[in-house]
């Protein structure tokens, strides 16, 4: 470094006589010594610099290497990933398509269910109504059957004689009996 500073001293000195020399010592213009520190780095420094280049080019290396495992890991669980989509997509079409059906058979079964429903009230109603009409009929024939034997027993008290009465009674007590029996 002094050397060059010395250079520039020197410069300074020399008398501005006008001319343009080159200096011709080879110590005073320092080849010798820039070659020298050159090659001493060059000697020195290139295990060092290749050291140093190597030990960055095997991280990189191993970056690189990582990032492959890494990604080929990733494309793994990717293709897992959708793998298992699939499977859970066809599961839910599948429980979709069931799941329709399954409410077709169940509106099925409850209209099926509905019309036996209705149709067992209809029937129902209708053994009530004709149970409501027999009795009905028979109330009727009772009464219809009272109030004849009453206007007949009225008829045969005014018209018969005590012995004829007798037996018309007891031949429409054995009528009655026989009609109940018929009846029952």
């Amino acid at each position: 470094m002094k050397n060059v500073t010395d250079s520039f001293v020197s410069l300074g000195r020399w008398p501005s006589a006008g001319s343009f020399g080159v200096n011709t010592d080879i110590l005073a213009t320092n080849p010798i010594n820039l070659s020298v520190v050159i090659g001493v780095l060059i000697f020195f420094g290139k295990g060092v610099l290749t050291d140093l280049l190597d030990n960055r080019k095997q991280k990189i290396l191993n970056t690189i290497r990582n990032s492959e495992e890494l990604r080929g890991g990733a494309i793994e669980q990717l293709e897992k990933a959708r793998a298992r989509l699939r499977k859970v997509e066809i599961e839910a079409e599948q429980f979709r398509v069931n799941g329709y059906s399954e409410i077709e058979r169940e509106k099925l079964n409850l209209i099926n269910s509905t019309y036996k429903t209705l149709e067992q009230l209809e029937n129902y109603k209708n053994e009530t109504i004709q149970f409501e009409q027999q009795k009905a009929i028979n109330q009727v024939r009772q009464r219809v059957f009272q109030q004849a034997l009453q206007g007949a027993l009225g008829t045969l008290n005014s018209c018969l004689n005590s012995e004829l009465h007798l037996r018309t009674i007891s031949a429409n007590i054995g009528m009655l009996g026989a009609m109940k029996e018929i009846i029952d």
